[in-house]
């Protein structure tokens, strides 16, 4: 079953590590590593999403999503987009910035390192108000419950959010932006720079989570009417029919926009680690295609949701990811520092929620509906 799910991401991974080997020595092989964790990690939400849906389509659908829509998620998101990014932030056309990044890696970084603020002020400011709005949600099951229950409380503030990210975006701008990076320009230039981009990431990240609210909440409906439907087809004997023809069609659409606005979180985060566009399509690459199998296996087995705390601690890393990013407009971080990071979150995100499955066991307690099971974990 394992073998069978996640075969092809296992071949993904081994190529994909070689040529990172081939490419960028040791050090390229450890930053597609953490990449691909980190991709993983952030996606978590993402695969538990496609899969609520994916297992509604016919099996021809379902094979469509997994071949078409993997082409569409590791080509479009994470290769395409990636160069997007820095092309518009360094000046470039996006053919020039693949040439200069396989044939002129000196260039190619002096122009990256030249328009590093703005893409760390864009990126840093999406990642930020995708944590604040995280932790400032009130949610039934909590992982660190001394720092999320009164931060729920403090999020009952309307915009609260968003005026945090603002003054971030300041200081940031004030106290980083005017000596980032001497290589033209002058103060005033990059504070405008750090705040227009800042700006920027902001916008997008309200137009991305409303397009993604928009779309969450047709799919509730279309839901409710499915559950409708369904109740009504057990009462009278007659069998679930799965979503096939043109329905399959526009929820095919759905998923690859759905999977697109998810893939922003990653695709941002990985320049805080490198600005390498080859390791990045690389350790994004790797971690898109675990997301497809996770995706395969949940629909299988729907085990993943037991790991209650991956959601937190994927959120947490991106809390550190936005600080870190905007820590580099003026400070250089060690790539392997700002993986690690991460990866450290998420793995005792993990180890908490196995903990947790264990002590609901023990008191017998399956339902785990609540977040009494995490006094265990959290030490509270």
């Amino acid at each position: 079953m394992i073998l069978r799910t996640f075969g092809w991401s296992f071949a993904v991974t081994a190529l994909g590590l070689v040529a990172a080997l081939l490419y960028g020595g040791w050090v390229g092989f450890g930053i597609v590593a953490i990449l691909s964790v980190l991709e993983i990690s952030l996606s978590f939400d993402n695969a538990v999403v496609n899969a609520g849906i994916l297992k509604k389509m016919n099996a021809f659908w379902q094979k469509i999503f997994l071949t078409i829509g993997i082409l569409i998620a590791v080509f479009g998101m994470r290769l395409v987009f990636p160069v997007v990014i820095v092309a518009v932030s360094a000046g470039l056309g996006p053919i020039e910035a693949v040439d200069l990044a396989l044939n002129d890696k000196d260039r190619y970084q002096e122009l990256v390192t030249d328009a590093h603020a703005s893409i760390a002020s864009f990126g840093g400011m999406f990642l930020l108000m995708i944590f604040l709005d995280f932790i400032f949600e009130d949610r039934d099951i909590k992982w660190l419950r001394w720092i999320e229950r009164p931060l729920a409380r403090l999020g009952k503030v309307e915009m609260l959010s968003v005026c945090i990210a603002l003054i971030v975006l300041m200081i940031s701008a004030l106290y980083l932006a005017p000596q980032a990076h001497q290589h033209g320009g002058t103060h005033a230039d990059k504070t405008e720079t750090v705040l227009l981009s800042g700006i920027a990431g902001l916008i997008t990240y309200l137009v991305v989570g409303g397009l993604s609210g928009f779309f969450e909440g047709k799919l509730d409906e279309e839901e409710e009417r499915e559950h409708e439907a369904e109740e009504a087809a057990k009462r009278s004997g007659k069998p679930v029919i799965l979503l096939a023809g043109k329905a399959a069609f526009f929820m095919f659409l759905y998923l690859e926009v759905l999977d697109a606005s998810f893939s922003f979180d990653g695709v941002i985060g990985a320049f805080a680690i490198t600005n390498d566009i080859v390791l990045m399509a690389l350790g994004l690459g790797i971690g898109a295609m675990y997301v497809r199998s996770i995706t395969v296996y949940l629909v299988r087995q729907g085990t993943l949701e037991d790991y209650v705390y991956l959601e937190h601690g994927a959120h947490y890393a991106i809390g550190a990811l936005a600080a870190i990013l905007l820590i580099t407009i003026r400070f250089e971080v060690n790539e392997f520092v700002t993986g690690l990071v991460g990866v450290v979150l998420i793995g005792w995100s993990f180890w908490s929620s196995v903990r947790r499955n264990r002590a609901l066991v023990a008191s017998g307690d399956k339902g785990g509906g609540s977040d009494d099971a995490s006094k265990v974990t959290s030490g509270a």
